[in-house]
């Protein structure tokens, strides 16, 4: 017999959006006194609780209770590849982040997809159980294409993807042991008689071949591992190739050196280093010198910070700074907005943030786009010496390098100095040499004495 309390469980048990409950065989509501069997739910669009109180006002509480309770669950919706960004279409899938059955919250991270920028995480736009992958990783994958499917839900009792306890199989096993017919002890066998063994003549010694000159030669030559391996280009990596040879096919690029003395920015470095960290929590380096130090410079030569767009030269009235920075998966450029604008240490906060952004993975496109003028500090990783490549469609490109103490000539005299080398690649379609050379030189001044950035 069922009970009233039972009815009300299992009323509480059916989903909220269940209206009717019929009988799967006739298709008809149930009746008063009826035998529940077979029974189904009809899902309707809108959530309601009349199926708790359908329950309660058709069923009486003695009613025999033979059910095969058989729920209708909601469809599966389909989770498509989402908008990454006006130039990007398309990516890799690189991988799922959950597995077929597991169960996710909404704006969970699903899957990874990379492109030849930054890697876009697709969320789950609501919760559910995954049903189906359809598509695998590695595949290139368009925006607005089916990526999986998710059955929404509540959590699974027991937790998502729950898996059945390990203990059965090997009690299973264990009593298949015990099933197992014994071994009966072997019976003791009459010994055989030994016969005499015929005297065997002892076979011709084969002469040991020597070692030619050409074995020799090979052993010695694979003695030691030999292995290589192959590795797919990421995205990323194959549009950083792409573009650094489209930069050399397309830009007449022409690169001019000078040095520069750092003693002063060194000094003015131990002056206020300590002050700077204090204050705003950062570590006063270069680039925010030699990037104030560059738009100061671009305010004589605008050409430097212009560019080609088809038979026209661009000129801009604000400095968009690419900082070149080398994360595992390769070089990125995030851009600092409007240095011309800012000051030094506001330059210096900027470059810090993108810098941590880039070697977290977490730039993104708008981080990226855009840049009018790049600079690159091969120092760091103690280059001496080195021409960068522009990064199109700019015109030119400041690369910093090594600060090496070296013997110099001042005021006649042999002195030691830390030394910096400077290179500047640019297009000599958009620039002449001489204001190339003109704009090298005046960084060159301004950081030997940075007092000067205050008169411009």
């Amino acid at each position: 017999m069922l009970s009233s309390r039972n009815l009300r469980t299992i009323s509480k048990r059916l989903p909220s959006n269940a209206t009717t409950l019929v009988s799967s065989q006739s298709k008809n509501t149930i009746k008063l006194g009826s035998q529940l069997r077979n029974l189904s739910y009809k899902s309707a669009l809108t959530t309601s609780s009349a199926s708790s109180s359908l329950l309660r006002n058709t069923v009486r509480s003695n009613v025999k209770f033979q059910p095969t309770l058989a729920f209708v669950r909601l469809n599966s919706q389909v989770v498509k590849v989402p908008d990454m960004a006006e130039s990007l279409t398309e990516g890799t899938l690189r991988e799922f982040n959950k597995q077929i059955g597991d169960f996710v919250e909404q704006d969970e991270t699903i899957a990874t997809i990379e492109t030849d920028k930054i890697d876009v995480e697709v969320n789950a736009p609501f919760s559910g159980t995954i049903k189906e992958f359809l598509a695998q990783p590695e595949d290139t994958v368009e925006v607005g294409q089916d990526l999986l499917k998710i059955e929404p839900g509540e959590a699974p009792a027991g937790g998502a993807g729950a898996a059945a306890p390990k203990d059965e199989a090997p009690k299973e096993e264990a009593k298949k042991d015990d099933e197992a017919p014994k071994e009966q002890p072997k019976k003791e066998e009459a010994p055989k008689k030994e016969e005499p063994k015929k005297e065997s003549k002892p076979a011709p010694k084969k002469e040991e071949s020597k070692p030619t000159q050409q074995s020799q030669e090979t052993t010695s030559f694979t003695k030691f591992p030999r292995t290589e391996s192959r590795v797919k280009m990421n995205r990323m990596r194959t549009r950083i190739a792409e573009r650094l040879k489209e930069s050399q096919n397309t830009a007449a690029s022409l690169t001019t050196f000078n040095e520069v003395d750092m003693s002063s920015v060194m000094d003015l470095r131990k002056l206020y280093k300590d002050e700077i960290i204090k204050k705003n929590d950062i570590k006063f380096g270069f680039m925010g010198l030699f990037s104030k130090a560059a738009t100061l410079a671009m305010k004589d030569l605008p050409s430097v910070n212009g560019a080609i767009e088809g038979d026209q030269l661009v000129y801009r009235d604000y400095v968009d700074i690419s900082i070149a920075v080398a994360t595992p998966k390769g070089l990125v450029t995030p851009v600092v907005r409007n240095a011309e604008s800012l000051s030094v240490l506001e330059i210096e906060q900027e470059i810090v943030n993108l810098g941590k952004k880039a070697r977290d993975g977490k730039l993104t496109l708008e981080d990226m786009a855009g840049g009018t003028f790049t600079i690159s500090n091969g120092g760091v990783f103690g280059s001496l010496y080195g021409t960068p490549i522009i990064n199109l469609p700019q015109t030119a490109v400041l690369g910093l390098h090594g600060v090496k103490e070296r013997p110099v000539v001042v005021n006649g005299q042999i002195v030691s100095r830390p030394m910096m080398y400077l290179a500047l690649t640019y297009d000599h379609r958009m620039l002449d040499g001489r204001e190339a050379v003109t704009f090298l030189k005046t960084v060159k001044e301004l950081i030997e004495d940075p007092r000067k950035m205050l008169l411009f």
